[in-house]
């Protein structure tokens, strides 16, 4: 499999597959957003979710995939520096904000930052069509966040701070999609990155939400169990996923394609929560699906 990857980076093939595999963690994005919803507050969902990735990644790193090299040591120190950043803002702007007002501005801002930094760390360029495909996504997305604020009945008198922390969260999702995208580049095999990734990935959010885990109830704990389970196995899908289009194929495009997880995340409040989706919702979803095609369809 690690040779196949390799054999196909930088290949037509190579960016087709990307294609697919950047769709694919944006459906398991969209779905991973939503089981961090619910009772629970996001600190201990988060933490519940990573508990279970370090106990599916700790055999797999000990007795499956090769062991690192010594220069992917430092990375790791990087990858849990950013993602440590990441999950402590994201963490806070899902305290402070209505989810899907929030949501769309993460997202929103991710892409364009990730494209601007894609050019600079990858050298990557994108023609007119491209950044046109670029601003259509990035504009529906965060029209979406606007219309949602419009709708909002509750939670304004936090909103201010919220969005704050949102564009910074935006700004982190750039960050760590960029470094990992490097990263995984460095590896040898590229499943001993991720593996390890997710490793050192799962430690941070359990420690710092230790003291609210304690103070759940037992009768809280087989539900939460269960939801850390999904969603670790939704989790080495998505993030595996949109690492592996990284690594075979341009950032930046891997990076917008993700992002239609917005489109997807409001399909699964519709047929799976029972949320409205309205004309306008179905209008700003289907511009942020333009864009997507129209960065693709600008690629080729």
């Amino acid at each position: 499999m690690t040779e196949w990857i390799n054999s196909i980076a930088g290949t037509p093939e190579g960016a087709r597959i990307a294609s697919m595999l950047a769709l694919s963690a944006a459906v398991l994005h969209a779905i991973f957003g939503a089981l961090q919803k619910g009772r629970h507050d996001p600190w201990i969902s988060r933490a519940a979710i990573d508990i279970s990735v370090l106990v599916l990644a700790l055999p797999l790193a000990l007795f499956v995939v090769p062991w690192p090299e010594p220069a992917l040591w430092p990375i790791f120190l990087g990858v849990m520096a950013i993602h440590m950043a990441y999950k402590w803002s994201q963490a806070q702007t899902y305290q402070r904000g209505a989810y899907t007002v929030v949501y769309p501005v993460v997202r929103g801002t991710g892409p364009l930052v990730t494209v601007l930094a894609a050019g600079v760390v990858f050298g990557e360029r994108y023609n007119l069509t491209q950044w046109l495909g670029v601003a259509t996504l990035v504009a529906g997305i965060l029209g979406l966040g606007v219309y949602n604020y419009r709708k909002l009945e509750t939670g304004r008198a936090t909103l201010v701070p919220a969005l704050g922390w949102a564009v910074l969260t935006g700004v982190f999702v750039a960050g760590y999609t960029t470094f990992d995208a490097w990263g995984i580049r460095q590896a040898q095999d590229p499943f001993t990155f991720l593996v390890w990734f997710f490793l050192f990935d799962g430690l941070f959010m359990p420690i710092l939400a230790r003291h609210r885990l304690r103070a759940l109830p037992m009768a809280e704990w087989r539900g939460l169990a269960l939801r850390g389970i999904i969603g670790a196995v939704v989790a080495f899908a998505s993030f595996g996923s949109i690492m592996l289009a990284t690594r075979i194929d341009e950032v930046g495009r891997a990076a917008v394609l993700r992002e239609t997880s917005t489109v997807f995340a409001a399909l699964v409040g519709w047929l799976v929560l029972g949320e409205k989706v309205g004309p306008r919702r179905a209008a700003l979803m289907a511009l942020i699906a333009a864009g997507a095609v129209i960065m693709e369809f600008g690629a080729h």
